[in-house]
């Protein structure tokens, strides 16, 4: 079992900056991809940023300059380095991975439980 445990959410005032971070632990052979999501009171859950195995980025165009993601593929782990917040950017942030867990297993997403960032005005 596959387990994604995120961690460095909290309150920010606006213009701050905030690291979160995602730890995947258990039976893993591979992950392909980690990445980042969020969710705003009322909204659906977006991208917010991803990062390949080898090392290739994506970044959703309303977070772009200010939003850093990063990941340490030794030890499955990845981080979203955030600058310059405001109220808008207020939401639970998810971990996700592509994760494998066996030659014969498919690539399987896996999502971490979240953490809230609040950005105060």
């Amino acid at each position: 079992q596959v387990q994604l445990v995120e961690s460095g959410g909290g309150l920010v005032q606006a213009g701050g900056s905030l690291r979160v971070s995602c730890a995947a632990s258990g039976s893993i052979l591979a992950i392909s991809r980690m990445g980042w999501y969020r969710q705003a009171p009322g909204k659906q859950r977006e991208l917010v940023a991803t990062i390949t195995h080898d090392g290739r980025t994506t970044y959703a165009d309303s977070v772009k300059g200010w939003i850093t993601i990063s990941s340490y593929t030794a030890k499955n782990t990845v981080s979203l380095q955030m600058n310059s917040l405001n109220a808008e950017d207020t939401a639970v942030y998810y971990c996700a991975a592509s994760v494998r867990v066996g030659m014969e297993s498919p690539w399987t997403n896996c999502w971490g439980q979240g953490t809230q960032v609040t950005v105060s005005s």
